[in-house]
């Protein structure tokens, strides 16, 4: 394939029973504004596609193209209402390799279409599901959690890939996540071989992006656009799942009725078990929901179980790879100040530290800074909290 094989940005729409997804109406913004820089920069007249699929979803189109598209693609059936995994990652792969459709998109590209140039998916419970067997149909390659995007052209020497010379990469998908500490950027590229001993193409270059990440368009009711339905066929093999029975299961964990976020993180390690039971008491004067640090998910303390299970837990993460939240009050305590978790956090109204190192990078983020020891803190605002109660009882 030469790179005028790959054409569009194709965006996987999520939505439940009509209503969109937040997370989606995320991914088509930021697809727009990519690919505006994208065909100032080379001239050219790319897409962003939207993929729908779903059962009485024919007037979700016109939404889509309000927020963002060129043109969506759906495919309305009764066996699309509910996402099963085998007939999504069918549909979705035999729509990106569609020439017709592609011709529909955009007529000038449709003798050369073999795939789309990238593609988005949700960083969510279905999203990183069906992006991974999306791909592994169209034999390429996946970033998962992605919250930066950047197209450019790159120099690349690889001895698998370049056969050690140095070459050009144009149009290149430049795909960013924080790495475990939330402090450092990785990088990732899905890159063809162009190695003559073992070329192979790997397009389209997809990922799937974090919820929360990037902001949506206002939508445009002027806006006008192409809407393309596709007709899935199904074989007897692909409907050996049925969905008998389903229910929606709400996070475990609220913290959107609460005020305060008491949030910890790797701080507590001096002594786990008795840290965290003094942070539980804190939130509990102050009505403050609790949450946690993603390294704390990973279980790196011997805890008691009943502390485990309730504390150290995925549902309390906040950051890029858990919550976005906003209280009133958010007070962090033992948090060094990682990306990961400042971007889950900054839209809190008023934001609290307790950290002994006064370089700690929380420092920048917040609103009052307390350097100390959790364990020398904390007891005294425990204290002061119930003094200034008894004051309003009284």
């Amino acid at each position: 394939m030469t790179e005028g094989d790959y054409r569009h940005v194709y965006v996987i729409i999520e939505h439940e029973d009509g209503k969109i997804l937040q997370v989606s109406l995320e991914m088509l913004g930021e697809a727009r504004r990519m690919l505006d820089d994208f065909n100032k920069k080379y001239l050219s007249k790319e897409k962003v596609v939207a993929v729908l699929l779903g059962y009485n979803v024919k007037e979700i189109p016109k939404v889509l193209i309000q927020h963002g598209a060129d043109a969506v693609i759906y495919a309305d059936n009764p066996e699309l209402r509910y996402v099963r995994n085998t007939i999504y990652t069918k549909t979705i792969s035999h729509i990106a390799l569609d020439r017709e459709i592609a011709a529909k998109v955009e007529p000038e590209y449709s003798a050369q279409f073999k795939r789309p140039r990238y593609m988005f998916f949700a960083a969510d419970s279905i999203g990183r599901h069906l992006s991974a067997t999306v791909l592994a149909q169209l034999e390429s390659g996946l970033a998962s959690d992605i919250n930066k995007l950047v197209v450019g052209d790159l120099q690349i020497t690889h001895q698998n890939k370049t056969g050690g010379k140095p070459l050009t990469y144009e149009k290149t998908l430049e795909m960013y996540r924080p790495d475990f500490s939330g402090f450092l950027w990785t990088t990732i590229l899905c890159l063809d071989n162009k190695n003559p001993a073992m070329q192979k193409d790997y397009h389209p270059q997809a990922c799937s992006i974090i919820p929360g990440v990037f902001e949506p368009l206002q939508p445009n009711v002027s806006r006008e656009g192409t809407i393309i339905e596709y007709a899935p066929k199904f074989d007897e093999q692909d409907l050996k799942v049925k969905i008998i029975d389903r229910k929606i299961i709400k996070n475990e964990i609220d913290f959107d009725s609460h005020k305060a976020i008491v949030s910890f993180g790797r701080g507590v390690k001096d002594a786990p078990e008795k840290n965290i039971k003094m942070i539980e008491e804190l939130a509990s004067e102050l009505d403050a929901q609790i949450g946690i640090t993603l390294p704390l998910s990973k279980k790196p303390f011997s805890v008691s179980q009943v502390v485990d299970s309730t504390y150290l837990i995925p549902d309390r993460v906040i950051g890029i790879s858990g919550r976005k939240v906003s209280p009133k009050v958010y007070i962090a305590v033992g948090i060094s100040g990682a990306m990961q978790h400042i971007s889950g956090m900054k839209d809190s109204e008023f934001i609290i530290a307790i950290n002994p190192d006064e370089n700690a990078s929380i420092k920048d983020e917040c609103d009052v800074f307390i350097k100390g020891r959790m364990e020398d803190v904390i007891p005294i605002l425990i204290e002061e909290i119930r003094k200034q109660k008894q004051v309003v009882q009284a």
